[in-house]
């Protein structure tokens, strides 16, 4: 996935809506990179580590890979890494920022309204403690990448479909501060991982051998454990998920058929078409004329 961010224009429409987006992106970070990575963002929003920063709006970050530092006014410096996500509250002083030497991966989304400004009023989120730990949970990273597709399309009404988004993704983030897993099972924390590492794949194909060896587990085994969990193989889950994002841009982009097909990593339009058939019974354009969500 390329780095992306964009600002919303916000309408009397968004903000009588309860909850609306304001900005939202996606940034990889290499080790030894300046940070923050580009100065393609308005003055209110530049930042450096010697000065933080103070924003009008909520914010909602989650590292994906790498590691760094946060601090704000209510936390002392703190060592963030992946699968980790933090808060920024309207009128708070913040800064972070990854390690030199690793870097990371960061998605956020900026939003406001009279909703989220209930919730955090009633408590449900604490401006003490913004950092939670979410792990690498695969419902996160699709949320968040649903979020930018939508806004990188900009179909009409996308702004009710991106706050849609974020209320999901402050429920997925509530759920894991207030129920944390206690489970010591490392067998099914590393598929839960995997799961994560091929969602955050669905744009290409690639060897499951290579999760494994990033899973440090024979393909063996991984393969054994991870159909023994979710009942298929890991290269049908990776197949499956790129087949139901391929079946979401059909619905909601007027993306060319081709186009889809490399978006979602297959070798041709013809294999994918014969992969997309036998999993929906449709073809892909036929799946698009029909407007089927299935």
């Amino acid at each position: 996935m390329r780095s992306f961010h964009k600002y919303l224009s916000i309408s009397c429409v968004e903000e009588q809506w309860g909850l609306y987006v304001t900005t939202a992106g996606y940034s990889k970070v290499a080790a030894g990179d300046q940070y923050p990575v580009d100065e393609d963002h308005p003055a209110s929003h530049r930042f450096t580590w010697n000065t933080g920063r103070i924003l009008n709006d909520y914010y909602l970050v989650f590292i994906s890979k790498g590691k760094g530092l946060f601090e704000s006014d209510h936390v002392a410096p703190t060592v963030i890494g992946e699968g980790q996500c933090f808060l920024l509250f309207p009128g708070s002083w913040h800064r972070y920022k990854p390690q030199m030497n690793c870097g990371w991966e960061e998605y956020w989304v900026g939003f406001n309204g009279y909703y989220p400004q209930s919730l955090m009023n009633s408590g449900f989120f604490d401006g003490a403690k913004p950092c939670v730990q979410a792990g690498l949970d695969e419902r996160i990273l699709r949320e968040f990448m649903h979020l930018i597709e939508i806004i990188q399309n900009s179909e009409p009404g996308y702004h009710q479909l991106v706050s849609g988004c974020t209320l999901q993704l402050l429920s997925l983030v509530y759920l894991a501060s207030t129920y944390k897993n206690n489970t010591n099972d490392d067998h099914l924390h590393y598929i839960s991982k995997a799961r994560f590492l091929l969602q955050e794949s669905i744009d290409r194909d690639i060897k499951m051998t290579f999760i494994a060896d990033k899973l440090a587990v024979s393909y063996s085994k991984f393969r054994k454990d991870f159909k023994q969990v979710t009942g298929i193989t890991p290269h049908q889950y990776h197949l499956e998920v790129r087949l139901a994002h391929a079946r979401e841009l059909l619905v909601s982009t007027a993306l060319h058929i081709n186009e889809i097909s490399l978006q979602t990593g297959f070798e041709t339009v013809f294999y994918f078409s014969k992969l997309f058939k036998k999993k929906y019974k449709l073809s892909p354009r036929q799946f698009r004329n029909s407007n089927i969500r299935l």
